[in-house]
């Protein structure tokens, strides 16, 4: 799959600290109940923390009590891509940033009373978060 922003191997390397890298180019998971943004409950927007693409709004997240940030549905259908994921021995659905092909998390169909029946279960450190202006 080809991406609107491709970088080297060591422009992610110089670029990304060590933990985001390890999660965001090799699909690493950040211990769960860690994450800066898992408490998170300001208006606004997640991008992509290795490029910047708009993923999320904060509208669509919502307490799944899982240890990371949960979201029903992205920004836009586009905004990212699944991928199915076998490793761990079980059947998982990887969601990627549709811009750069980061790894961000897993999306489970299991985001009960949510509007979409989904749980896109994203590590913090592949997300930043800008808060909406107070104005």
């Amino acid at each position: 799959m080809s991406y609107t922003v491709n970088k080297t191997d060591d422009q992610w390397r110089t670029e990304l600290d060590p933990d985001q890298y390890a999660v965001l180019r090799q699909a690493a998971t950040e211990r769960p109940w860690t994450g800066e943004l898992l408490d998170e409950h300001r208006a606004g927007l997640y991008t992509c923390a290795a490029c910047g693409a708009e993923l999320f709004r904060s509208g669509t997240k919502f307490e799944s009590h899982c240890g990371w940030p949960s979201f029903y549905e992205s920004i836009r259908p586009e905004a990212v891509v699944l991928r199915e994921d076998p490793s761990l021995g079980m059947e998982r659905t990887e969601v990627l940033c549709a811009a750069c092909g980061s790894h961000l998390g897993h999306v489970f169909p299991d985001g009960f009373g949510t509007p979409t029946g989904d749980r896109y279960c994203m590590n913090s450190i592949s997300l930043q978060f800008s808060p909406e202006d107070d104005e």
